[in-house]
This record gives C-alpha cells, sequence and structure tokens, in this order.
C-alpha cells in the first residue's frame, strides 16, 4: 500500500462521512455588449445589481474594521479630471496594494503586465472614460475550465479624501487595476474574499495554464536553467517569503503577517518575479534574480540591493543598465540568497514543457469534468483502508509515444492536474477538501486498450475492481493529499495505458472537480469509465503553441544554430556557445524569414555590430544563448509589427507607417524624436527598411530602460561625463 502523506494547514470542519456536496455556483452571466449598448441608448450610467456599491460587495468579516468611517463609492470621473481606463505606453504597470490583504493577487497580476498579449486577453483594451463610455466594463478569467466574462460598473470604493481603498495606481489617473480587482472580487463573492489566498490561484485564474511548484530548500540543480526557460517563453513567476515562525514540512502560501524584516523582504508576502540576469563581476559570473513587491515600496537590503556595493563590481554600461536606485519595490538579489529567503516558486506556464527541456514543441490537452458523490463515487483515499477506493472515478490514460523527441524514446512528459471546485458563492466561505491521485500503469506496449481486459471486464460495465488496487503499486507512491485547490505533478512515463483515480483523503466527502492533463501532440487519451455505466471515447484534444515558439524557432535553432556549433566546435548545447557579430550576421541571413519571399533581406555587418552593442551588457564582445534568444523573440515581435503597418508590402516603413508601429509596440514617442530617428535608421527618403526597424527598437528600449534605471522623478537623469560615453 502506497505512503499517503497529508499536508494539514488547518482542521478540517467536515466530519469524517459528512456530506457538503452542493453544486458549483456558476458565475452570474451578463452581456456586456447587449448592457453597453442600452446605456449608450438611454443615455444612462450603469449600475450593477449583481455587486452593489454597499457594504454587502466589501463582505462580513476582518475587513469591515479596517474601512474609514465615511466610506463612499464613486466613479473615476469624480476622483479625477481626466481618468484612463489603461495606460498602453508604460513598460511596467505600476500597483499598490489597498486595505484588502491579497498580495497573492497583486503579485500574479503584476506577472501579467509583462506579457501584453495575455493581458488583454484578461483586461479587454478596447474600453475607455472617453468613447462609448457607460460606466461599465468587463474582464475574462479562466473558471474552472471555462473562460468567463465578468461585468462590473465603475463605483469603487474610496475614504473621504477620494483615495482608493483597494488596489490603485502611482499613476493616480490609471484605474484598470482597481477595476479588475472589482471584477475578481465579484466573480469570487466579494473583497473580504481576496484576503487569503496562492499566487498559483490567481496565476492561472488569468491564464488557464498549469503550475510547477519548485521548493526552493530542495531545489533542483538547474534551477537556474528552469528559471531561463520560463523567463524566456510565455511563464508567469512568482514566490513568497518564509513566515514568521517557519517550518520546512510544510510550505503555506497563506498571507498571516505584515512583518518587514531587517533585511527588508516581507514575512509570509507574495512577490512577483520579474526577471533574471547572469552578470560577470571581478570574481567572476553571478546568476541574479529581479523581484517585485506589490506594494510598490519596501525592499530587500541585502546584496544586489540598490544601495549594495556589489554593483561595482560590474562594468559601468552593465550596472547603468541593470541598477536602479529608486524604492519603486523592485530589486535584485543572487540566486543563493532567493533560494534561502523564500519558501516557494510558482511558475505557471502556458504549455507544460518548462520541465522536460522540450520548448517549442506542441503540447495538447484535455479537460474532464467529474464529482465525488456520496454512497457512489466518494471512496475516500487508500489510507482509510475502507475497501472503497475502486468507487472513486477512474480515468483510463494512453500515453503514445513521441515520434520527433530528441529524448529517450521510453519517456514521455505528462502534467497531471486535479482541481477542485468550491460550493459556495464565496470563495473563503468553504474549505477545501484534502484532494490527490493515484496514477496506476495497466498495461505497456502498443497493445489496443481493451486487448488485454479479461472477458469478464469487456463484457460488463464494471470499473477496475478493488482487487486490483491491492494487488499493484500506483506510479506515484507517495502521494501527498492536500487543502488546496489544485494538486498537479509532472511525470515522465512509458508509453503504455494507464488509470488516474482521484479522490478525497477522507471517504464520503462530496465536491465537484476538474480533472486536466496534459502531454505531447497525438500523445493522449482519456477513456472514462462510471459506475454501472462502462463507456470509451477520444477526447478532442485542444492544442497548445507558444505564440512565438513552435516550429519556427525549432527549425531556426536546429538548422542554423547547430552550424554555430560545428564551427565553434562545440558538442552540446549545455556548453553555452557564444555568438560574435559575424556568426550572427550569417545567422540572420540565412533565416527563412516569413512574408518576405519577393526580395531577399539582408543585415549589413555594421548592423549587427550594433545589435551585439546594444545587447552585450558585460562587454565580452558576443552574445550567450540567453541574450540571442532574448534577440530572437525581439524580432519575431518586431516582424509582425512590420508586417502590420507596411500596408502596401514594399518592405520599408515611411514616416507615418513609423509613427503607428512604434506606438503598435506600445513605446511613447514624440514627432520630433521619431523623426530624427528616422533620420538616421532611414535612407535618403526617409524609409525605414526591416534592418533598420529592428536597430532602431531595440536603442529605444534600451535606452528607455537605461532612463528609468536612473532617474529619480521621472523627469530627467544626472550623468557624469564617464558615463554618459557608456549609454549605448
Amino acid at each position: 500500500m502506497p505512503f499517503l502523506l497529508c499536508l494539514k494547514k488547518k482542521k478540517s470542519p467536515v466530519p469524517l462521512g459528512r456530506s457538503i456536496f452542493q453544486k458549483h455556483t456558476l458565475p452570474i452571466q451578463q452581456n456586456y455588449q447587449a448592457l453597453l449598448e442600452s446605456c449608450l441608448k438611454s443615455k444612462r450610467l450603469f449600475t450593477d445589481d449583481t455587486f452593489p456599491a454597499d457594504i454587502s460587495s466589501i463582505g462580513t468579516g476582518a475587513l469591515l474594521k479596517k474601512l474609514p468611517r465615511n466610506l463612499q463609492w464613486k466613479r473615476p470621473h469624480a476622483l479625477h479630471k481626466s481618468p484612463v481606463f489603461y495606460a498602453a505606453n508604460r513598460k511596467q504597470l505600476d500597483l499598490c496594494q489597498g486595505l484588502v490583504e491579497n498580495c497573492w493577487f497583486l503579485a500574479a497580476l503584476e506577472a501579467l503586465t509583462f506579457h501584453q498579449d495575455i493581458l488583454a486577453a484578461v483586461v479587454p483594451q478596447n474600453q475607455s472614460f472617453e468613447r462609448k463610455y457607460a460606466g461599465i466594463f468587463h474582464f475574462r478569467f479562466w473558471h474552472f475550465g471555462e473562460w468567463a466574462d465578468v461585468v462590473v460598473d465603475d463605483r469603487l470604493p474610496v475614504n473621504e479624501a477620494g483615495e482608493l481603498l483597494f488596489v490603485s495606481s502611482v499613476y493616480k489617473n490609471v484605474f484598470w487595476g482597481a477595476l479588475l480587482e472589482k471584477a475578481y472580487a465579484k466573480l469570487y463573492g466579494s473583497y473580504e474574499d481576496l484576503q487569503i489566498g496562492q499566487v498559483s490561484e490567481a496565476l492561472v485564474d488569468f491564464t488557464g495554464g498549469v503550475n510547477t511548484r519548485i521548493k526552493l530548500a530542495e531545489a533542483p540543480p538547474d534551477l537556474w536553467g528552469i528559471l531561463t526557460r520560463a523567463t524566456y517563453s510565455r511563464s508567469l513567476m512568482g514566490c513568497q517569503t518564509h513566515l514568521g515562525v517557519y517550518s520546512p514540512a510544510v510550505s503555506l502560501f497563506f498571507i498571516q503577517t505584515t512583518k518587514v524584516l531587517k533585511n527588508g523582504l516581507v514575512a509570509g508576502h507574495a512577490y512577483t518575479v520579474t526577471g533574471i540576469r547572469k552578470v560577470t563581476c571581478q570574481y567572476g559570473p553571478e546568476n541574479l534574480v529581479r523581484l517585485r513587491n506589490p506594494w510598490g515600496k519596501i525592499e530587500w537590503k541585502g546584496d544586489w540591493s540598490d544601495s549594495s556595493y556589489k554593483w561595482e563590481l560590474l562594468s559601468p554600461k552593465e550596472k547603468i543598465l541593470l541598477r536602479k536606485k529608486k524604492e519603486d519595490g523592485e530589486f535584485w538579489m543572487s540566486l543563493r540568497d532567493f533560494k534561502i529567503h523564500f519558501i516557494d516558486l510558482v511558475i505557471c506556464k502556458l504549455t507544460p514543457d518548462l520541465m522536460s527541456q522540450e520548448d517549442g514543441k506542441k503540447w495538447m490537452y484535455s479537460l474532464k469534468s467529474g464529482r465525488w458523490v456520496k454512497g457512489s463515487t466518494a471512496g475516500g483515499s487508500l489510507g482509510f483502508c475502507n475497501g472503497n477506493f475502486w468507487m472513486n472515478p477512474q480515468y483510463w490514460l494512453n500515453v503514445l509515444p513521441v515520434e520527433d523527441s530528441k529524448k529517450s524514446p521510453s519517456l514521455c512528459s505528462v502534467v497531471i492536474s486535479l482541481m477542485q471546485k468550491h460550493s459556495s458563492k464565496h470563495r473563503n466561505r468553504a474549505p477545501h477538501l484534502f484532494i490527490g491521485f493515484l496514477l496506476y500503469k495497466v498495461w505497456g506496449g502498443n497493445t489496443f486498450l481493451f486487448s488485454f481486459f479479461p472477458a469478464q471486464y469487456q463484457e460488463s460495465n464494471r470499473k477496475l475492481p478493488p482487487g486490483f488496487f491491492t494487488r499493484h503499486q500506483p506510479v506515484n507512491k507517495h502521494q501527498v493529499f492536500l487543502d488546496e485547490r489544485e494538486v498537479t505533478y509532472d511525470f515522465h512515463l512509458e508509453p503504455c495505458v494507464y488509470v488516474i483515480v482521484p479522490s478525497t483523503l477522507e471517504p464520503q466527502q462530496e465536491s465537484e472537480f476538474i480533472l486536466r492533463v496534459f502531454s505531447r501532440k497525438h500523445i493522449l487519451r482519456i477513456f472514462l469509465l462510471q459506475v454501472n455505466d462502462f463507456y470509451f471515447f477520444f477526447n478532442t484534444l485542444k492544442e497548445i503553441v507558444d505564440r512565438y515558439e513552435g516550429k519556427i524557432w525549432e527549425d531556426f535553432f536546429t538548422k542554423h544554430f547547430e552550424q554555430v556549433k560545428k564551427k565553434l566546435k562545440f558538442s552540446s548545447i549545455s556548453q553555452n556557445p557564444e555568438i560574435n557579430a559575424v556568426q550572427l550576421q550569417r545567422i540572420l541571413n540565412n533565416i527563412s524569414w516569413r512574408n518576405f519571399q519577393n526580395f531577399r533581406l539582408s543585415f549589413s555587418l555594421d548592423s549587427c555590430q550594433g545589435i551585439l552593442a546594444l545587447l552585450d551588457l558585460n562587454a565580452t564582445g558576443t552574445l550567450s544563448i540567453q541574450e540571442f534568444r532574448v534577440l530572437w523573440k525581439r524580432l519575431l515581435f518586431y516582424l509582425e509589427v512590420f508586417q502590420k503597418r507596411d500596408t502596401n508590402r514594399s518592405g520599408k516603413l515611411d514616416l507615418v507607417e513609423l509613427h503607428e508601429a512604434v506606438q503598435e509596440t506600445g513605446i511613447s514617442l514624440s514627432n520630433e524624436v521619431c523623426n530624427l530617428m528616422a533620420i538616421r535608421y532611414g535612407d535618403p527618403d526617409l524609409q525605414i527598411s526591416f534592418e533598420s526597424f529592428v536597430c532602431f527598437m531595440l536603442r529605444v528600449e534600451i535606452m528607455g530602460e537605461a532612463f528609468r534605471n536612473l532617474t529619480q522623478d521621472g523627469k530627467g537623469i544626472y550623468l557624469r561625463e564617464s558615463e554618459v560615453k557608456l549609454i549605448p
């Protein structure tokens, strides 16, 4: 019998055998477009009766004690003369936490701002306080397997001075964060229901992705490699500091204290991972992690903090571009300190290839809803020895071999996620059950699923019998049951047939759940068996492909980078070859650029030297694999923008198209600066080629980052003459 571990954070209030089953309450469905048109037609501002502007929307618990006496609800036009819904030109959308202790939510939200296309899916951008304004806004959240559109009015709780009580922006006229928080509070019942939570929950609600949680005290040896792949792919990352009293046996994400430690970190607090960087010090390389406190203030005071002496060990150029000397909540620390001072790292990825190192591959997933019903399918775990484990829902999983995998053909990467649905309208009023699942290998090889069944189980409508589970050991022998919303595990499985048995820790406990299985394309087929109803089906598998991953990157990397490796006499990617300007030119000019078939796209050596100078922060004269990957992602993004604005397909942008392209990237430049850059990078007719556009955009982005790091007031910077010469 497998060892079953239960990590208890609190005693379950549900007695053994007592049913708490209620069907999951679905979000209120409102048609945003119809409501908007109705309000515009009747010339009135929308008021949301389903989430009223009164104390019932705030809650009934401890949050009420924090509220000011003269609580008011006001619309943004009453709070600022020129309110803005969303500031697209902000590179980092600085948000600040309010009275609600929801740093977990805000840390996840901060992570969203680094992925504008994901953010746009949650925060529809065609909303404003001017055009078609009717006091109504909407947001989208992934809610237990489906995307829910949540509608709210724009009445926000404020104090007597007109200051927002909850989430706000450092730019006082920007309100998207406050309205998004209101929509999230509506989805889960009230603002009070956002008081306690996990970063991992919010990340999934924003993306529908899959989480990987790493206990930093037991971090794998290749943690830096995992962080690198996560940073240069579509991943969102959050983490949490130790609580005041920390037990390494239990990893908690619940926010219970706001104690600021001597080192500047907040105990039991959620942070956003905003970047990583390998720097070259006088004593050798150092791996750094950049984090942000969702409060927008209070920073780390140790090594690599804003005032640390460690910055003097870097080249002046690297120091200018990385170091910030302002209290904005964002700071750097070494990877070693990160592992010491933080408990868990949560990485949410839209494709689950993070741990498998199979970037660029297509993944598929299946989602199935189920329920544990008392007396029928609520058998509980094996640990209770009641003989009813077999009664739990049984899901058949057929893992097929991957033909194009570079890994061992005997193993396939599979991610399985079990998520329980809360039964109450209010998120924090229904306690989580302890849940988990066991995975059993049923049959190996390529034999068809039903060919190995004994005749009585092929012909009768029965599940696998109790005896099967007493005679066989599960693949995950040391299953942990957690009282959390979601339990996720990564597996490396042989291609064969398995059965997944999700269960609660205790028998006769009722709840709905969803089971998600992720694997490579053509690997996954799920067969569901229920009591007295034996049937099977092939799922309609959904394909997941990163926007800037997949075949383009895979073919490029394999074809072109392998050539570079051979020339440099490197035998494997892990040996980290460096690319100089000549090699960079050769690589870029051998790429088959899509939509440029009509003429040859060519990068000059001068342009490649300029690109290298901009991205090579440690002044080695070369680009590392990580630096090149950053460049590659930027090139694909620039190409998409360039093609969109090059309406006549000439391969060049005129001044008007250049202005539009710059705005498309989210950067704000004055007409004068844009014209000057066109003179610098354009031909005699001020036409900008794609090669010039790349150099232009890279310089603008790097200069913007340098300014943000050096400015104290957001208006200007002071540089010594020696520092001016170092700016690219």
